[in-house]
């Protein structure tokens, strides 16, 4: 693993849009628009965080949403010439920090079957995989892997 990245992490804001969904094309198959991130941060129940690197740039973003207590991480994105460099381990740490301040029972996420890097992250911060979701994602199709951290042993 690389040097750790240091970011500054903020709450995503409009002038973040642009950058956050050329990420989102960057990293995903199936891509959130632009108009659907906007929404997203109209939504109370959710949070949205940006990492930016030294230049003020995207450097990658989170999703959180809450109800009642329960969280649900709706997306971890970071620049491919950013990985590896602790980036998404500081997003999630974020909402490690939230949920156990807001005393949620848990996490929860699906990640892609074949995204070890991602699996072994998550799994380092306490994630367990707990279900399946057989073709869940597309372009490839592939199963999604449901891992939730819990939190009523804190």
């Amino acid at each position: 693993m690389s040097e750790q990245m240091r970011v500054r992490i903020e709450p995503m804001a409009p002038e973040h849009l642009d950058e956050v969904a050329e990420l989102e094309k960057v990293c995903f198959s199936d891509p959130w628009s632009r108009n659907l991130l906007a929404e997203s941060l109209k939504d109370d129940l959710s949070a949205y965080l940006v990492a930016l690197d030294g230049a003020g740039r995207v450097a990658g973003y989170a999703g959180l949403t809450v109800v009642l207590d329960e969280g649900s991480i709706d997306n971890i994105a970071v620049r491919p010439d950013c990985r590896r460099r602790g980036v998404a381990a500081q997003l999630l740490d974020v909402f490690l920090n939230f949920a156990r301040g807001n005393r949620l029972a848990f996490l929860t996420l699906e990640v892609r079957a074949s995204n070890y890097a991602a699996i072994a992250l998550y799994g380092s911060r306490g994630f367990r995989a707990v279900g399946r979701r057989k073709n869940y994602y597309e372009r490839p199709t592939e199963d999604a892997l449901i891992m939730t951290r819990t939190f009523d042993d804190e």
